[in-house]
């Protein structure tokens, strides 16, 4: 049963084809494929090498750095159909993505000359990494260091985890402390841009230092690596400060802050993309399913899981668009990402939980879509800042906005 792309009629010409063009890709390429990646937990480097031909990799990048030059919002309804087929698939996508938004943002017009050309096209990837072993969400006990040698280069060392990409990428933004005794403490940190080769474990000659020890097994977001990254003694020349040392030094925290917003808008989709496909899966079963001599959707019961996962789906699209297009607007959409995120996260996680009820038995066995479904939604209750997190960034944000 093919479903169409999802309908909006607020989309343009534009987005109508690339959203057409995307579904149809995850269709033939992603969803036929997706079970053997996960499975054996592998790279899906065809998949991403037809991703790269079809420009994907460039979405948002401007056009004179090679790139389609294509807002936040289009960009969302592309991680939508992307994540319907696979949410690792977007993972692939969205540290990417992160960089070149902080790089277009906050870069310097040497660092933006110097990698996005080589992003648009896929052929250098980036990874983005905030978090480490012994902090979750607060991101103002980070550890990792920045010192400044006699040499004018920069010397890092501490260990990053949950790092997307982390082996792959050639490229890390990564937030370290630069200033220890900084008060507040978030006026302390800066964003480098670490260079690193791609698939090396063990980096030597200009990236000495940077390790990426074996990937973390995970229960689900197979087939995408997550990391680990243990900087001893790696150098960074001052250049590679996003923005440059005069602009950049001490201004990393404010610089991750905004890239998570729109990451959050990024998460927030891929919860759209994973709920319609456990929609469509559920459509489809309960039509083929017979129990008391009818299809089951014919039930009442199984009729209201669908009509609450199908109002779940629409209202976390409409969320989530609307978070985009405010960002694209140039208006603070802290507020409203941080909802979209909340809400699509969890509506992700309820619908395939539903789908995965519909499914009866089935549902648990590896034979049927649904089981891998079951297995990735939770990540994204967790990834850029967990549901509790985003409860307390919308409470705080209404506040400041409706003070009295």
């Amino acid at each position: 049963m093919a479903v169409a792309p999802a309908a909006n009629t607020e989309m343009t010409d534009e987005q109508k084809a690339i959203t057409e063009m995307v579904h149809q890709f995850a269709d033939e390429q992603i969803l036929p494929n997706a079970e053997h990646y996960d499975h054996e937990d592998t790279f899906p480097e065809p998949i991403v090498e037809q991703m790269k031909e079809l420009g994907l990799f460039g979405v948002t990048i401007p056009e004179e750095y090679g790139g389609m030059g294509l807002d936040l919002t289009t960009y969302a309804m592309i991680v939508e159909e992307l994540s319907r087929g696979w949410i690792s698939i977007s993972g692939v996508v969205n540290t990417h993505f992160i960089g070149s938004y902080l790089l277009m943002k906050f870069g310097s017009d040497e660092q933006r000359q110097k990698y996005l050309p080589r992003m648009a096209t896929g052929e250098i990837r980036a990874a983005f990494s905030l978090s480490e072993p012994e902090l979750g969400s607060d991101v103002q006990a980070i550890k990792t260091t920045a010192r400044k040698g006699d040499d004018g280069s920069y010397e890092i060392n501490g260990q990053k985890m949950w790092v997307t990409n982390g082996l792959l990428s050639a490229l890390v933004f990564v937030l370290v402390k630069t200033d220890p005794d900084a008060d507040p403490r978030h006026r302390g940190f800066t964003c480098f841009i670490a260079e690193k080769e791609p698939g090396v474990g063990e980096n030597t000659g200009d990236y000495a230092g940077l390790t990426v020890p074996p990937k973390i097994k995970k229960l689900g977001y197979k087939g995408v690596e997550s990391t680990e990254l243990v900087f001893d003694g790696y150098r960074c020349p001052a250049e590679n400060i996003l923005g440059g040392e005069d602009a950049g030094l001490n201004r990393g925290f404010a610089q991750m802050m905004d890239a998570l917003e729109v990451g959050r808008v990024n998460v927030a989709a891929r919860g759209v993309g994973i709920a319609q496909r456990a929609l469509e899966l559920a459509l489809r079963y309960s039509q083929e399913r017979r129990t008391f001599g009818k299809p089951i959707a014919e039930h009442q019961a199984i009729q209201f899981k669908l009509a609450d996962m199908a109002t779940q789906v629409e209202a976390a699209r409409l969320l989530t668009l609307r978070a985009a297009r405010l960002k694209d607007a140039g208006e603070r959409s802290d507020l409203e990402a941080g909802m979209a995120k909340l809400f699509a996260s969890e509506a992700g996680r309820f619908c395939v939980e539903e789908s995965f009820r519909i499914h009866g038995g089935y549902g648990y066995s590896k034979e049927y879509e649904i089981e891998r479904l079951y297995r990735d939604a939770p990540l994204l209750l967790i990834g850029e800042g967990t549901s509790e997190i985003q409860r307390m960034v919308i409470g705080r944000k209404l506040l400041q906005r409706h003070k009295l």
